[in-house]
């Protein structure tokens, strides 16, 4: 499958791509409430997405990911067949939620009838989002005037600032990767909704970006005889769903993709993601930029390992895509263990 993307010489294609690379960013289930390990500099983070809004234009150019990651959410409203009279946008960005519900014929099945936009089944959306700059780029864009758009600025991505049983359902695209106690603001998603009601998000994980990790690594032992972080560390699919079931979410799915990007070379690459506002805000990075001498081995090295027979580099980002329900009165739930009344070794011995 092939997205068309506003710069062309790059192009979306999902390829599967199965493995371990990296270590992991691993949660503790079992461990006491109390202080939050931080991994990553909220303050560092704000201030790339305020750098990224400073330039709209160049912004804009790198919204391609965000923009179709937030298409693909919302194509999971399509599956729910209700109304949402009050709806959450958390870690909302430039509001491309919002610009994905007003898209026309957002079926992206073609033999399927013309479907009207999904903003129609939703009554008010608030977006939520941090950085003003980046929340307010686009609010003189004409999708604010097909839907009933709110704006709230958060004074901390990991407080939601909401009355409990207040949302008939919350949506997060490509934000929760940038979040210290995910375990607790997923329990908070989980009180701000009423009974009975979703939760749809999105977020990088795995192997994001290990084209570039790998890279980085080898040209930095190459050139200096060590490594520093570069690429954000980031949870992986098999925490996603245990995090979900300890928030107290039900019936649980989660699923992954790939969405690889295809560059000229690496410094485009790089370029799109400070764009983004999607650069390294790890704990104890290295600050300043990285050198030259390792920029050029990094270019020759991620040619070599990974390059396209075009000649363009691929990037690979890992989509975890969730969805949760809040427990609620109707809604099917399993039978007691024991209860039933097959047993399952009597029908693999009648094979």
């Amino acid at each position: 499958m092939r997205v068309n993307v506003t710069r062309a010489c790059r192009r979306h294609t999902l390829r599967p791509f199965t493995g371990t690379l990296f270590p992991r960013r691993t949660y503790a289930f079992e461990a006491p409430s109390g202080a939050v390990f931080k991994v990553f500099n909220s303050r560092a983070k704000w201030l790339q997405k305020e750098r990224s809004a400073a330039n709209p234009d160049l912004s804009r150019q790198a919204d391609y990911l965000k923009d179709e990651v937030a298409m693909r959410v919302c194509e999971r409203l399509l599956d729910i067949k209700r109304q949402f009279p009050r709806v959450l946008d958390l870690g909302a960005n430039s509001c491309n939620i919002a610009r994905a519900l007003t898209r026309e014929n957002p079926d992206p099945e073609p033999s399927t009838p013309t479907s009207p936009p999904l903003a129609t089944k939703i009554s008010e959306l608030i977006a939520a989002e941090s950085s003003s700059a980046l929340l307010y780029r686009d609010a003189d864009r004409p999708f604010n005037n097909e839907l009933n758009l709110t704006r709230h600025v958060l004074s901390d991505d990991e407080s939601l600032p909401f009355e409990p049983n207040s949302f008939d359902m919350v949506l997060s695209s490509l934000s929760l990767h940038w979040i210290n106690d995910l375990p607790g603001v997923l329990t908070q998603i989980n009180s701000v909704l009423k009974p009975d009601s979703p939760f749809i998000g999105a977020m990088l994980g795995g192997d994001t970006l290990f084209e570039l990790r790998t890279s980085l690594q080898l040209a930095e032992q190459e050139r200096r005889g060590g490594i520093s972080p570069h690429v954000s560390p980031l949870a992986d699919v098999r925490d996603v769903g245990g995090l979900l079931g300890k928030a107290g979410f039900q019936m649980l799915t989660v699923d992954v993709e790939d969405i690889v990007v295809d560059y000229p070379d690496t410094f485009a690459l790089m370029q799109d993601l400070q764009a983004m506002g999607e650069g390294n805000a790890v704990l104890g990075r290295e600050m300043g930029a990285i050198g030259r001498d390792i920029l050029l081995a990094n270019e020759a090295i991620y040619r070599a390992l990974h390059g396209n027979e075009d000649g363009s580099l691929p990037a690979t980002f890992r989509i975890i895509h969730m969805i949760g329900w809040k427990e609620g009165g109707n809604q099917p739930k399993p039978l007691k263990r024991g209860s039933g009344e097959v047993s399952l070794k009597d029908i693999l011995e009648q094979k």
